[in-house]
């Protein structure tokens, strides 16, 4: 059988090519060859001139207008075949020599090179050697006949000498076409075919070959008429020789002679399809294969069988009609030849008809059929022991690899991808076609698909070809891995290995191995994440536009925005960027990737490769980074990847469609999910644009490693190094506050950092932020409880700290145009991670009462309104200083103390100050501890850690002026009807009233403290003493109906006795007794007691007696002295003071906020300590009055008494 047979095929001229003379190579051969093959059709007209006819021509009518002859060049020769006898068009007619003169210099040789080779083909009717490329000594060299030199010359000028010297040699083959059917006609000629060698060649044989002979000669006379171009007179000897054949019962001459018919039918009528003709051709081509099926049973005892011939026949009818709509006919042709190949004994033949099937299956579009007689093809190779059978093999099975859709990634590009479709896979490289997978991934067909690529494996390994063998190697592993057990899969892996070892280094492959790379994240640095587009319509340029019109969202924009956006990432250039993939390896051995990093084609990136190691089935996250060169857009597809010793392309959008299959069923095994990872999801592919580089600035909290460690309530500043590590200068910044908390944030100090702008790269300014920490809540109080205090939380909550939102960028750029451009600025947000701990902790707050007896001094007994001690100031020297230092044990006017217990849990040492704030004064007044008297100089109390401390508050200073029946409106509006509006007015003012001056009493007292240079705070006590003071709270802040007071008498004498004072408006005191024993602040007479007075002498007092309420109250006065043993001293049987005065039972009215004075003498007869005090029983009580007494009973009497007075009395010298 021979290989491209179709109808025409009876009409062409086979002609060999022979290269002769020296080695030619290989692109000279190529290029030789191509001028010689596109002369392959040759018109009659254009013979005439190299045409001359010596005799009539048999050719009666040959189409000289219309009419061709047609070459078929077989380049290399071919072996002169048994049934030349049969069909002419088998028969090589014509030789052509090529020679490569630069590698011949001997012309004669060449001629006797030519000479042989043309030997070897007795059939041949005509020759000729062309010569190219001549040297000059040649072209000067005398001529050898029979060597055609072509001059060196253009390429158009070599196509018109080879033209002209191919039409000569087709002139030459018509005559001599011409001389052979003369000779044929006249004298006959003796055909054999391999059938006719075969008989016996008896008498009967002997006879019937005789009748035969003539027929026969008719079909080749025929044959030549075809040759020549004649296909009107072939037919007619067709006709003959085909009626002969019937008569003398040679079946096989009778198909060739129909067959020959067939082709000038074909040939005369060459155009536009014609039914009629169509039929006619198929009658007879089935007509034929029917004789030849006969001529084969005829001959089935011989050992040459004619079946090729009934094949070649169904293939040409095959070929004819091989168009879509006769598909299901040539389909059915097509089988049945491949039927017929088991009866062909040359395995050569069975190769070439299972390759004209699958060339014709393929032209019909049945990819899979063609594919299986090729994979029939690729058998018969790999039974031949060679390199070249093997080579064959390979490059078969790699065209069917399309069919099952296991074909490399390069011949697929090849096949698939337009440009059109290539621009838009780069511009959506994240999107996932479900399309492309169905196609892609089909899991019916794994079987075979790895059946096809381990054949392909193996002929590439026996035709040595690494790269092909490593890369069937690879996608077996890749795609079939769930298939193959760990056995084979760590043979596939030695496979890689040596293939790789035998190609060289850095050798690419298009189809990727191992291990599996899919797009996890990308990691964006907050350098690239806060990249601002700039305004350069707003001053402040980095406010974003906001919706147009009044509303959020509108119902009328485009549908499917939001859809189809994708997102956009910025890089700057010059800075590493990183993006986040993931690796798995699916297989049972160690995976070593030698490197990999990532694939971009648009070169204005740098990639950074790393290396991986991945176990047995597991995944691994991996970063890969690189730095943007130049500005513009960048696209990753994937990654470049060097493992098994070859360097492949990973495409991410691949692995997208594996897994989506994976999830659809379409594909084995996902193999991520094999190696313990999570379920699929898809990243989209982000639209990356490259920005100019960009000015960063890098914040560092000086002194801090972390969280700013403060305790609750304190004040700090802290510094801020700002540093530009970019390469562009900072031109303009802005800093902001945002977050929670941010009224923690007391101040900024924004001359600092504005004073250093423009800030060059490698510059650096610090500023102070100064903190302040707030108060934490029960929560947290609660959670830091439960820690020891050297466990205590050190880690700032998320979500609760403040930030530094600042806003910079560079200088604008300049274009050639003169339009000015603004690149984007930058956002850095400098969290303040502020770790608020409790420092000085609040244990517990008490409320003392205590009445203890003043200390009455000499110096209080002298008439202070003398001017020269008002003017040296100590008066109010000794004031201040009385307040402030309380002796509990050694007497001082009757108190009630807030007792706060402090305790220190950290690590660190606090100095606490508690300052009262009094009404009318601008400087705090100091009370601390009196637990030590060592340190009554000093103003603050040190408490170190683990240690606590008691801190006592004095809380006379904070009764209200006037105790008013309306502080009782609860109690007395009992009475009016219920839902009275006066009544709520009245309940209303007064709980306003009485909670302001709760709220003024707590707002007083604060408690502040000190740790190490620059860290204070105040501790947070509102709530504890709210708490403490909640039971009493109406005895602290009303004051007693009347208050008592000592003082000495003017010159010695009283003073409007027993008259009422008015001190004007009650409100202008600024701080009464807590039990009434303080005097208007105005008084120059009160007693103080610092100093003791003299025994001996006549001392004149008086008792004052303030009515603090505004009704007018009638009372018994009555005053007591007591000794140190608590003996009255006014005893008239042991008297040790004497008196001059009323002292008991004295009936005074006070008028309302008035006072009433009571003036007595006294005469201390013994040195000591006594102390006097003064009582009264209120006549008459009001409501308010029983109220304030918190009397039980209306008859109850009320008594008020005031606190003991202490006096020091000492003997005269």
């Amino acid at each position: 059988m021979e290989p491209g047979l179709s109808i025409e095929s009876g009409s062409a001229i086979r002609v060999a090519v022979l290269p002769v003379g020296g080695p030619i190579p290989p692109p000279c051969l190529r290029e030789y060859a191509s001028l010689v093959a596109r002369h392959a059709r040759v018109d009659l007209a254009s013979l005439r001139p190299y045409y001359s006819e010596h005799q009539k021509s048999p050719f009666a009518h040959q189409p000289w207008d219309t009419g061709c002859l047609r070459l078929k060049f077989v380049l290399g020769g071919c072996v002169p075949s048994p049934w030349e006898d049969f069909q002419s068009s088998r028969k090589v007619l014509a030789v052509i020599g090529i020679c490569h003169l630069p590698s011949s210099a001997d012309l004669g040789r060449v001629a006797a090179d030519f000479v042989d080779a043309a030997r070897s083909y007795p059939s041949a009717l005509a020759s000729r050697c062309f010569a190219f490329c001549p040297t000059d000594a040649q072209l000067v060299q005398k001529k050898r006949e029979g060597i055609i030199i072509f001059p060196p010359s253009d390429q158009q000028s070599l196509e018109l000498h080879m033209l002209t010297m191919i039409q000569d040699l087709a002139a030459s083959l018509l005559m001599e076409f011409e001389k052979w059917v003369l000779r044929a006609e006249s004298t006959g000629t003796i055909l054999k075919t391999p059938l006719d060698s075969q008989s016996s060649l008896g008498s009967e044989e002997v006879i019937k070959a005789k009748k035969r002979r003539l027929g026969r000669a008719q079909k080749i006379i025929g044959d030549y008429c075809l040759l020549a171009g004649s296909p009107v007179d072939a037919n007619a000897h067709y006709t003959t020789a085909i009626e002969l054949a019937r008569l003398t019962g040679d079946v096989f001459w009778h198909a060739g002679a129909l067959e020959g018919s067939v082709c000038a039918l074909v040939v005369n009528r060459m155009g536009p399809s014609d039914p009629v003709l169509e039929d006619e051709v198929k009658y007879r081509c089935y007509t034929i294969i029917q004789l030849y099926r006969r001529a084969t049973l005829q001959d089935n005892a011989q050992r040459v069988s004619p079946v090729s011939f009934e094949l070649e026949a169904a293939l040409k009818l095959a070929r004819y009609l091989c168009r879509r709509e006769l598909a299901k006919e040539v389909s059915d042709l097509l089988m049945g030849a491949a039927d017929g190949a088991k009866a062909l004994i040359d395995a050569s033949d069975r190769l070439i008809l299972y390759i004209e099937i699958a060339r014709l299956f393929g032209t019909l579009g049945y990819k899979r059929k063609a594919a299986f007689f090729s994979r029939q093809v690729a058998q018969l190779y790999l039974q031949q022991d060679n390199a070249y059978a093997a080579m064959s093999a390979m490059q078969v099975l790699t065209m069917t690899t399309n069919a099952y859709h296991a074909q490399s990634r390069k011949t697929s590009k090849m096949d698939h991808d337009s440009p059109k479709e290539a621009r838009a896979s780069n511009t959506d490289s994240g999107k996932v076609h479900p399309q492309s997978i169905v196609s892609l991934f089909e899991s019916q067909w794994s079987t075979l698909q790895m059946v096809v690529l381990r054949e392909i494996l193996m002929s590439s390994i026996r035709a040595a070809d690494p790269l092909s063998s490593w890369s069937a190697a690879a996608r077996l592993l890749r795609s079939f891995y769930p298939l193959i057990t760990p056995a084979g899969q760590s043979g596939l892996a030695s496979s890689l290995a040596n293939s790789s070892e035998r190609l060289p280094t850095g050798t690419r492959c298009a189809d990727p191995c191992l291990p599996f790379i899919r797009l996890h994240s990308f990691p964006m640095h907050p350098s690239q994440r806060d990249i601002v587009k700039r305004n350069p319509h707003k001053k402040e340029w980095w406010t974003g536009a906001g919706p147009s019109g009044p509303f959020i969202y509108t119902p009328f924009s485009k549908a499917g925005a939001s859809g189809t956006s994708k997102q956009e990432v910025s890089w700057i250039v010059g800075e590493p960027v990183q993006v986040m993939v993931e690796l798995a390896n699916p297989c049972s051995f160690d995976l070593v990737v030698e490197s990999i990093y990532l694939s971009v084609h648009s070169g204005n990136f740098d990639a950074f490769p790393v290396s991986v190691s991945l176990p047995p089935n597991m995944s691994k996250l991996v970063l890969l980074s690189g730095i943007p060169t130049q500005v513009g857009q960048i696209s990753i597809p994937g990654c470049i990847v060097h493992c098994f010793g070859v360097i492949t392309e990973h495409l991410f959008k691949e692995v997208d469609c594996l897994l989506l299959g994976a999830a659809q069923g379409l594909v084995l095994s996902d193999p991520f999910r094999c190696c313990g990872s999570s379920k699929f999801k898809s990243v989209n592919f982000p639209s990356i644009s490259v920005v100019p580089p960009l000015p960063l600035l890098v914040a560092n909290v000086v002194g801090g490693d972390g969280s700013i460690l403060l305790y609750e309530g304190e004040i700090r500043d802290v510094l801020i190094t700002l540093t530009n590590a970019g390469t562009v200068p900072v031109e303009e910044a802005n800093i902001a506050l945002t977050g929670k908390n941010q009224d923690s944030v007391i101040s900024i100090a924004h001359n600092t950092w504005k004073s250093a702008l423009p800030i060059k790269p490698g510059g650096e300014v610090t500023f102070a932020v100064t903190l302040r920490a707030w108060h934490l809540s029960l929560a947290d109080l609660e959670a830091d409880g439960s820690r020891s205090p050297a466990n205590s939380r050190r880690i700032a909550r998320e979500g609760i700290n403040p930030f530094l939102d600042i806003h910079y960028a560079g200088p604008s750029a300049n274009p050639e145009n003169g339009e000015v451009s603004l690149p984007p600025g930058r956002r850095l947000v400098v969290p303040l991670n502020i770790c608020v701990v409790q420092g000085m902790r609040l244990v517990r707050v008490r409320l003392l009462s205590m009445e203890i007896p003043a200390r009455f001094t000499e110096a209080h007994l002298r008439p202070v309104g003398c001017k020269d001690d008002i003017s040296t100031g100590n008066y109010a020297a000794h004031s201040d200083s009385n307040l402030l230092k309380i002796d509990p044990y050694k007497g001082s006017w009757g108190l009630r103390l807030l007792e706060l217990e402090l305790f220190n849990p950290t690590d660190v040492v606090f100095d606490v100050d508690v300052a009262v704030q009094l009404d009318g004064t601008n400087a705090d007044k100091k009370l601390i501890s009196e637990d030590n008297p060592a340190d009554a100089a000093c103003h603050k109390t040190r408490i170190d850690r683990e240690y606590s401390a008691r801190v006592l508050v004095p809380l006379e200073n904070f009764k209200l002026p006037v105790l008013d029946a309306s502080f009782f409106v609860k109690e007395s509006g009992s009475d009016e009807p219920l839902g009275s509006k006066a009544a709520a007015i009245a309940e209303r003012n007064a709980k306003a009233e009485l909670n302001a001056s709760i709220n003024n009493l707590i707002s007083k007292i604060k408690v502040k403290w000190h740790s190490g240079r620059n860290s204070s705070g105040e501790l947070n006590i509102k709530d504890a003493i709210q708490l403490a003071l909640q039971a009493s709270i109406m005895d602290i802040l009303l004051p007693d109906p009347m208050t008592f007071s000592f003082k000495l008498a003017k010159n010695g004498t009283a003073t409007n006795v027993d008259s009422p004072k008015d001190y004007g408006n009650p409100n202008e005191y600024s701080s009464h007794s807590a039990d009434g024993n303080v005097g208007p602040p105005t008084d120059e007479n009160v007693l103080r007691c610092e100093d003791p007075i003299s025994a001996h002498e006549m001392t004149h007092l008086e008792v004052q007696i303030r009515n603090n309420t505004k009704e007018i109250i009638r009372m018994n006065l009555s005053i007591s002295c007591k000794d140190v043993a608590g003996e009255n001293c006014f005893d008239q049987n042991s008297a040790t003071v004497l008196w001059a005065g009323v002292l008991s039972d004295i009936h005074l009215e006070v008028p309302p906020l008035q006072e009433a004075v009571h003036p007595f003498s006294v005469y201390f007869l013994v040195p000591g300590d006594y102390s006097l005090q003064a009582s009264s029983v209120i006549i008459d009580a009001t409501d308010v009055l029983r109220a304030r007494a918190k009397a039980e009973s209306p008859d109850e009497p009320i008594l008020c008494r005031g606190s003991p007075f202490h006096i020091r009395v000492v003997g005269t010298a």
